[in-house]
Parts: structure tokens; sequence; C-alpha cells
């Protein structure tokens, strides 16, 4: 940069020269100076759920006595703007930092100040006003858990339920319909495609009841511990005040973490949560893969249904359309279990009063939220709710399916069923006129014990 491009700023290293249109300061100047790593700066929600924090310090600190009243109504209106999402340009700072985070506390510190100093016509100091009683080491955790639960329950859940509308559904729909079974990916007994959904959607009402359970510790929260959990700097107050303040803004109830050496030292929360991404992420490449494969063929693979015809699939294959949904959805999940892999790897770096890769797991945890909340949707809106059961092939496949005998072993015995298991399979029969053939039950005995529909009900037929 030429010399007139830039300014020079000032802290307790000595002097910077900052780019001249931007509103941070030299602490920032630094950092993006010292961290060319990724070239991914910090996640928007979490830039916003810090702003939160020093909205919400500000006013404590005002009420207390602590703050001037002028500067604290500057710093509470230059929060606003960057919580509705301006300024976000001036965020610089790569994700890969200081394991604290404290860049992207100064970098939010100088932000406001410089803001706060054009509003109110005085000087404001990013780290005597904006960042009074705070430190980086409760700030950052609490920014991370914010916007985790924000970011939670405004557009994770909400997917999750648009998800089990269209398995709900799409069980009304096609639910009636019976199909062959499958153990191993080899034919089994039958089942209905409401059972098989039905199976879905208990895993996916299993993930949602998971998360909320773990969103729980990411409600109790690390400000107010200041640098080591003592609470140093702050009013006695300010961490029950905050937590008061930060759910009025939010509208959700947090709460101080009566235990700050534990919320600061530890990630525990945020560990357990990124476990049960994890599980709606199995949970996703399971249902996945199992539209890919009832959808394998059309005519060499199970071919028992017909995925939405969504893009060309083949750039030489004229005519050849991929299951492209499921497909990306499994990327997804993929990513997501990758990220938690990450979060365990993370979390172990408590060491003593402090986690110190508290910006990769603000990274890791909101890349998830962000991934599954889509991923859910576009599976539920473009995968399940437009697919079509392709009935006569599910039809024939059934009639022939040797293990419908298994409904005669009472009957006939395991050895006699066996041998008309293969005797219809060898010869591509159905396994009706086999039993007929090579037992003495007669025709309709056959069609009350070898009904799939009475099959899928379970128990014995009645001999």
């Amino acid at each position: 940069m030429k010399k007139n491009d830039t300014r020079t700023e000032r802290d307790s290293m000595g002097v910077v020269e900052v780019p001249q249109h931007v509103l941070y300061q030299a602490q920032t100047q630094r950092a993006v100076n010292n961290f060319s790593v990724s070239g991914r700066t910090m996640p928007v929600p979490f830039i916003r759920a810090l702003a939160m924090v020093k909205y919400c310090a500000a006013s404590i600190n005002s009420s207390l006595g602590l703050l001037d009243p002028q500067i604290a109504e500057a710093i509470t209106e230059s929060c606003d703007e960057v919580i509705a999402g301006d300024h976000l340009q001036h965020f610089p700072v790569d994700v890969y930092q200081t394991g604290s985070g404290t860049s992207s506390n100064m970098n939010m510190n100088e932000v406001i100040a410089t803001l706060a100093a054009i509003k109110c016509g005085v000087a404001v100091g990013p780290n005597d006003h904006v960042n009074m009683s705070q430190s980086s080491n409760d700030a950052i955790p609490t920014a991370i858990q914010v916007s985790t639960v924000l970011e939670v329950e405004s557009r994770l859940l909400p997917a999750i339920n648009v998800l089990l509308d269209a398995i709900s559904a799409k069980e009304t729909e096609v639910g009636h319909i019976v199909k062959t079974g499958r153990t191993h990916l080899m034919d089994a007994m039958p089942v209905t495609f409401g059972q098989e959904m039905e199976a879905w959607r208990r895993q996916f009402e299993s993930c949602q009841e998971g998360i909320l359970f773990s969103l729980k510790g990411m409600k109790k929260l690390a400000q107010g511990g200041t640098a080591v959990g003592t609470g140093v700097n702050a009013h006695p107050q300010f961490a029950a005040l905050f937590a008061t303040e930060v759910s009025a803004l939010t509208g959700v109830g947090f709460e101080a973490n009566p235990h700050p050496f534990n919320a600061m030292g530890s990630l525990d929360a945020a560990v357990a949560l990124s476990g049960q991404f994890r599980n709606l992420a199995v949970a996703l490449m399971k249902v996945s893969n199992d539209l890919r494969w009832m959808n394998s063929g059309p005519l060499a693979g199970l071919g028992e249904i017909e995925l939405e015809g969504l893009q060309p699939g083949s750039s030489i294959m004229p005519g050849k359309v991929n299951p492209v949904i499921p497909e990306s959805t499994a990327m997804v999940a993929a990513q997501v279990m990758g990220n938690d892999a990450t979060l365990s790897l993370a979390g172990q770096s408590g060491n003593f009063e402090l986690n110190v890769m508290l910006p990769l797991v603000a990274d890791k945890l909101l890349e998830s939220i962000n991934l599954l909340s889509n991923g859910l949707t576009m599976l539920a809106v473009k995968a399940i709710s437009s697919f079509k059961v392709r009935e006569e092939v599910v039809e024939e496949a059934l009639a022939k399916n040797p293990i419908l005998v298994t409904a005669l072993n009472p009957v006939i015995g395991y050895a006699k069923a066996a041998a008309i298991a293969k005797k219809a399979y060898a010869e591509g029969r159905p396994i009706i006129d086999v039993a007929e053939e090579e037992t003495d039950l007669t025709r309709e005995k056959l069609e009350a014990l070898l009904n799939p529909a009475l099959l899928t009900r379970g128990g014995i037929a009645d001999r």
C-alpha cells in the first residue's frame, strides 16, 4: 500500500500502518499481517453474537455506573449495526488465528470503538470502554455459545421439522405399499414403505431430542469469568446481569454458568452438541443411501422408486439421470462427521484455565449447523417429498421373493421350506407356485400363509 492509502495506529507494541478506509485499528492489522492461513474469516453468526456481547456489556456497565452513558449509548448503537449485518467487511481476521480468539475480540472492540467515537464525538477506547468487564477468554466462548444456540433454534431445529413433516406426508401417501425387505442388502421378509419410513422418522426424532438436550449446556454462559475464571475486573453482579441482558436481546433463555472455571477451561458442552450433530449426520447418510439404493437402476438396479429428475447425469451418456440430492446430502453428512472429529480434538486443547482452539470450534460448529440446515431441507423438498413408487417393480419382486417361504417354517419345517426357496429362486418362479407343487397345502391355505401384507404385521399366520 502507498503511504497515502494508510494511516498510522498505535497499540501497546508500537505503531502499525492500517488501510485508510477500514474501521479496525492496530491489533486487527497485526492479526491480518500474522495469520495469512485460510483466507476464511470468522462466520457471520459468530461476529453478530460477539457484537451482542459488546452490546450487553456496555449496557450493564452503564447501569452499574462504570461506563459513561454517552459512550455506552454510542457503543450499543454501533453494536446494533453489526448485529444487523452492517460493516462485515471490517472483520478480516482469519479463522486460524490466536487460539483464544483475542484477535477477533480486538477486531470487534476496535470496529465498535471507531464507530462509537464517530457517533458520540469523544474518544472511545477498544480496551477501556468496549472491552470493559470482559476478557477475550470469556467473551469468545460466550459468542460461540450464543451464536450456536441462535443458529440451532432459528435454523437447524426448523429444518429437522421440515424433514419430519416430509417423511410423515410420504408415509401417508405410500405407506400402505408392501415391498421386499432387505437385510445385508439381500432379500428379506416383506415390509411396507410406511414401516421403512417410520424408521427414518424415528431416527430423526431421536436426533432432535439429543440436540435439544445438549443445547441446555450451551445456554450456560462463560461471560463474567474474565481472564481465568475468577471474574477479575468485572463487577460481582456482571455475570448474572449479562445473562439477563442477552436473554432479553435474543429472546432465548441464557443463564450465567455457576462454574466459570469449567466454562472457560473446557468446551465439553460444545463437544457434546457436536456429537449430536454427528448423530444427525449419520441419520442423513443412512436415509440418503436408502434412497440411492431404492432408486438404483432404473433397469439393472432395485428400481423401487423414482427420484425427481433434476439435471442431466452424464456429460457423455444421454438420458442418464442420477440421484444428485441424496449424493449431495451424503457429502454434507461426511463433512459434519469430519467437523465432529475436529471439534473433539479441539476440545482436548483446554490447557489449565483456557481452551486455545476457540476460533476453530466456532467455525466448525457453525459450519455444521449451516450444512445440516440446508441439507435437511434440500433432502425433504427435492427427494423425499417428490419421489414416486414404481409399484409394478415392487410387486413383481415381492411375488418372486424366495424369503416369503419363511412363513411356512412353522407348518412344513425349515429344511423343507429351504428346499422350496432354492427351487423357486433357481427357476425364477413365485414361491406360492412351487410350494403348491412340493407340499400338500391347498392354494387357498398358501395364499393365506404367504400374503405379504399380512406378513408385514408379524406373528404367525393362522395355520
